[in-house]
This record gives C-alpha cells, structure tokens and sequence, in this order.
C-alpha cells in the first residue's frame, strides 16, 4: 500500500490510481482486529468499506469534499445515528445513537469515512484511560505504559496507524494529554469553536471537541 504523509498527499495517490480507497479501509479494518490486545476501539463499523466506494467515486469525478478518503475514528461519547453511543460504560451498553452529533455531520458531509467508536474512559472521566467497560487502551508506543485519557482511544488509533486521523474530547487535558503520550498531535479548540450538539456532556461548560492526526496539516483541516 503506498504511503502518505497527510491527506493532501493521499488525496492525490487516490486521484492517480495508485491507491485503492475501498483497499485502504479494508487495510485499516484488517489492522484493527490484528492489534485487538491494544484495545482502541469499541465498535468497528464494516459498512465503511461500501462508503470508500462511494466516496472513490465522487473523487474519481471530482465532486468530492475536502476530507474526501481520510478515514477517521470518532470517541465514544460523540452520536452517530443507528450506531452504538455507549460512553465506555454498562449503563449504555445497548444504547444506540438517534441522531448524528453536528461536528461528525460535518466531517461526513466532506466525504470523510467513519471507521469505529474509539475506547475512552467511562462518560470521559479519567486521563489514563483505564476506566472503560470495555478494558484499558494499551499505549501502542509502549505497551506497558498508559496512552492518557480520557481520549486514549483516539490517540492510539492514530498513533498505531489505525486510522487517518481521530476525533477526541476535551475537558481538562483529555485531548493533549494522550496525544502528549501516545506521540500524535491533538488540539483542543478554542471553546465554543466546534458545536458540542450530540456529544455527551461531561462538563458542558469546559467540553470541546477536537482531532488527533500525524500531522499539523491534516488538524488543521479538519478543524476548519
């Protein structure tokens, strides 16, 4: 599979015909349950790969958005309609989401492919994310060590090449935090940057969303 270095370059591999994007989310997919003992993810979503096809297509005839083919994680505390929304814990483990939370909508609406549910501490409490129903995130840098929280999940996704890019909360650090520990970059924005309508508060008046990636050019990006 070839390699790139942030979405602008994978953008035009795609464009070229070198890289298959239905491949690529299979890859990822494929990577995913390899590396389950790291516990990233809750949910991984196969749908993903009839949607690369989709969006191969609309690049292919140049009707793409401008996240057209980054394939993202998203934490488990953000709504996506008819998938679970458990928040890492048993109280919602039968839970499923009812509508899309407005800053996902908008990475979808630009072609971006949803990948899975990434594992957090439980409703985000938490900076070591080892208080999840779902079992403790393994820092992918190091195994033995905690990946931070309560974003753990999102942070090694990107970190052990899981995804593109990831989306994360932040309310005290729970972004910066385990993109300092994983060796990613995170961004908390400015709060009140990014609509918080269908994420799970934990703190309403402190929360804001933000990505994780490999690269300041694609947090920017998604960010705008």
């Amino acid at each position: 599979m070839p390699q790139y270095r942030n979405h602008s370059e994978k953008l035009s591999i795609i464009k070229s015909g070198s890289l298959s994007l239905k491949e690529n989310v299979s890859a990822f997919i494929s990577k995913i349950r390899e590396m389950e003992t790291l516990n990233a993810f809750n949910f991984v979503f196969e749908g993903a790969v009839n949607q690369a096809e989709v969006v191969e297509n609309k690049i292919m005839q140049n009707k793409h958005g401008k996240l057209a083919g980054m394939v993202i994680g998203v934490k488990d505390v953000l709504s996506i309609q008819n998938k679970p929304l458990t928040c890492s814990s048993k109280i919602l483990k039968d839970f499923t989401a009812i509508y899309t939370a407005t800053a996902i909508q908008r990475l979808i609406d630009e072609d971006a492919i949803i990948i899975g549910k990434t594992n957090c501490d439980e409703f985000a409490m938490g900076s070591s994310n080892e208080n999840s129903a779902f079992g403790n995130v393994k820092n992918p840098v190091d195994i033995t060590r905690v990946p931070g929280g309560s974003s753990g999940g999102s942070a090694a996704a990107v970190a052990a090449g899981l995804c593109d890019a990831a989306i994360g909360t932040d309310t005290g650090g729970s972004i910066r935090q385990p993109a300092s520990f994983c060796g990613v970059y995170g961004l908390k924005p400015t709060y009140g940057r990014v609509s918080r309508y269908g994420l799970t508060a934990f703190a309403s008046s402190f929360d804001s969303i933000g990505p994780f990636a490999n690269n300041v050019d694609d947090i920017s990006l998604i960010t705008e």
